[in-house]
């Protein structure tokens, strides 16, 4: 009798968030089961992941510059870089000058646009497993699921400030590639197809598992199939790709 009251007592207690991250990388199912008992606390993996940012944003800033990451994004595209050759020098500081400040300013205010990506990323997603697979996920729940599958971009951001701190050229970094995780950062954008680069920059190591841990914390949360999970997150991931690909192969 005394088994049977701590039992539910420990069930309702849940992991706690430190438990739920560290499963995420260990045993998934578990932080995704917990997410499904009700336990939907999602500050933790947004904190961790701002950490790592900065972390890769300060590295960027120390052992690169802003106006550096700038000039780059521009030469890495020769569109852009044949444009501003043939405007006025004050035109052409101008622009890159609004490059930096932007560029600074979006890495800088990375936790909102989680949070924003996140908030409409989940939306979408809830409505497709809900609708479109009959499952019976709660938005609070999809969304606490998304960041925790979210982690392993942590890993993504240290590479990419460890690749910094080991000496890599500032004139090489390339923002859309900062860490050796996907095809393209093995491709030069300059000489290689803009389509086809922007298909193997999307085949990236820490993006797939992220897909695949959202496929599978979403099925368990919505108490459907996981081959339905998969479908739905990996299908809206191709979409974005094929849209992403095909503006490339027409503006790149």
């Amino acid at each position: 009798m005394g088994d049977s009251l701590v039992q539910p007592a420990e069930a309702a207690t849940g992991l706690t968030q430190w438990q739920r991250v560290g499963s995420i990388f260990s045993a998934p199912s578990k932080t995704f089961e917990d997410i499904r008992r009700g336990n939907r606390s999602w500050w933790m993996p947004l904190l961790i992941a701002s950490l790592f940012a900065y972390m890769l944003f300060a590295a960027i800033t120390v052992k690169v510059g802003w106006l550096q990451v700038a000039q780059n994004t521009v030469h890495q595209n020769p569109k852009t870089e044949e444009q501003l050759e043939q405007a006025t020098p004050e035109r052409r500081d101008t622009t890159l000058k609004y490059m930096q400040y932007s560029m600074e300013g979006s890495f800088a205010a990375s936790p909102l646009f989680i949070l924003a990506v996140l908030a409409l990323g989940s939306l979408g997603l809830w409505g497709t497993i809900n609708f479109g697979f009959g499952g019976r996920a709660t938005y609070g729940s999809v969304f606490a699921v998304w960041m925790y599958a979210g982690l392993p971009g942590i890993i993504k951001s240290l590479l990419g400030a460890v690749v910094l701190f080991a000496g890599a050229a500032p004139e090489s970094f390339n923002l859309n590639n900062f860490a050796p995780t996907s095809i393209g950062a093995f491709l030069n954008p300059t000489e290689t197809n803009a389509a086809l680069y922007k298909l193997a920059s999307a085949l990236d190591v820490t993006t797939i598992w992220t897909l695949v841990l959202l496929g599978m914390g979403t099925a368990i949360v919505a108490g459907v199939k996981r081959s339905s999970g998969y479908i739905a997150v990996f299908g809206w991931w191709a979409v974005f790709v094929l849209v992403g690909v095909g503006w490339a192969a027409v503006f790149g």
